[in-house]
This record gives C-alpha cells, structure tokens and sequence, in this order.
C-alpha cells in the first residue's frame, strides 16, 4: 500500500487542524522508508477572515509548528504576549468586517487596522527568523491558575498528546482558578486506561503550570452537535469545559486526583 500511495507523491501537505509530531514524523520516515528521500511535508497557516492564508512554509521542518512565514502582501504585526508574540495581520486579503456586525469588527481590528486572529506564535530561532514561525496556540484559551501563574494550553496540549502517542485523540486542560492544571482526556481507539496511567506515571512537568497534577478519561467522544469539535477534528477546549462542568468538578475532588511525583 505505501509503495503504491507514494509512487508518483512529490508532496504532503496539512492544514485546517492540528497534526500531532508524531504522526509528522512517522508519515516522513515511512515515506523515506519507501522512497529512499524524504518528501517534503509542507503546511501554512490562516484564518476564514483572511481568505484564507496569512503563513505559508514551502520548505522542510522538523517541528510540525512550524507555519512557516507570510506571502508577499501580507503584513504581520507582532505583539508581545506572555511568552511568545499575538499575532496581527494586514492586507489586501483580510475581510474588511462582518456582515451588519459593526461591534464585533471594531473589535476584530485594533487602531492600526491590523486584524486580531486570536492565536500566539513564536520563532523557532529567535536569531534566524527566516527559519519560520512555530504556532503556539489560540490566546483565548490561556488562563491563570489561583496562584496567577499563566498555564499556556497549545504548548501543555501538544507535548501531553505527544508524550502518550497513540494511546490520546486529544486532551482538553483544566485548572482555570484552581491551583493545579487537570487534564480531561480522550482516548484513541481501543487504548487501555491501564496503558494510560503506565505512561502517567512517566510525565514530566516543572513548575505548576507545566505540570499535569490530576486525569480523567472521558468516555463520550467529543460532540459535534454541542460544538465540542470541529467538522476537522479539532476540539474546542471551552466548549468541552463548559458542557462538561460536572466532569472538571469531579476531576477536582480529592478521590479524582493523579499525583505524577
């Protein structure tokens, strides 16, 4: 089968949804397997409100963030934000508001008239920045635990998916106002529990925002119809949060706790 899939293939490419590193790097190393070079996996990066491309890579990564840079045309504005930069976008691609909705578009662009998409990024190497920008998740769904630590969920999200590969289809974190970060997973397949916390066990975290202190496995799949995920796949973190407030309840009851020393 992959001899045939890869037989006239010179390239792969994603977009739309998140792809897990994982996965990334198995599609490179099965297609070098097969083909004896590599077949460069490309991505970009964009938004319904900018038509939809603002990022484009058009070259070889290791890093599955990586969403390259701007096309010619598109202004990027880069506006420092915790740990990593908001970016805003300008140009002749950017829609110039929403339908008899004047509220949400001023909101929409800030006094420059750049766009606000919502998402932080930051440089693969800050000192070659020609190298690209790595994707680091939507802002929205950052919070601060009661401590006032920030808890970043992209970064948090991929390196927890990353770490129980194949075992986890996705992870939605928890801890807004709490004082540690929870994690409400869903598992892949027909991946045990007993799989599962082995790899708990085996999860590294410094600092409480970087560290995964309670777990529940959630038996409903994320739903499409309450708007939990995507028609690509891709969950909404505080759509879960919200239908599943008893679910975060529970996983904050001493009897749910994972310690992970």
């Amino acid at each position: 089968m992959r001899e045939n899939f890869f037989s006239r293939l010179k390239v792969l490419w994603f977009a739309g949804a998140a792809l897990p590193q994982h996965v990334f790097d198995e599609m490179k190393e099965l297609a070098f397997g097969t083909c004896g070079e590599e077949i460069a996996f490309l991505t970009g990066f964009g938004a319904t409100e900018t038509a939809p491309a603002t990022l484009g890579r058009v070259w070889p990564s290791a890093n599955v963030a990586n969403m390259g840079l701007p096309p010619a045309g598109v202004e990027v504005k880069l506006v420092p934000f915790q740990n990593a930069f908001e970016m805003r976008v300008k140009g002749l691609h950017v829609t110039p508001g929403y339908w008899r909705q004047p509220e949400l578009t001023a909101q929409a662009f800030d006094e420059e008239g750049y766009y606000r998409l919502g998402d932080a990024f930051a440089f693969e190497d800050s000192g070659r920045p020609e190298i690209g920008l790595l994707f680091a998740g939507r802002i929205a769904e950052d919070f601060k635990l009661s401590t006032g630590t920030w808890v970043h969920v992209g970064a948090l999200r991929a390196g927890f998916i990353a770490h129980f590969a194949p075992l986890v289809r996705d992870v939605v974190i928890a801890g807004e106002g709490r004082n540690e970060v929870g994690a409400l997973i869903f598992l892949a397949g027909k991946a045990s529990k007993e799989e599962l916390l082995a790899k708990l066990k085996t999860l590294d975290g410094t600092g409480s925002s970087n560290r995964i202190a309670r777990a529940m496995v959630l038996e409903e799949p994320p739903s499409l119809d309450a708007g939990e995920a995507t028609d690509k796949g891709s969950i909404n973190q505080k759509a879960v949060l919200a239908r599943r407030a008893a679910a975060v309840d529970e996983l904050y009851s001493d009897s749910r706790r994972v310690l992970l020393a």
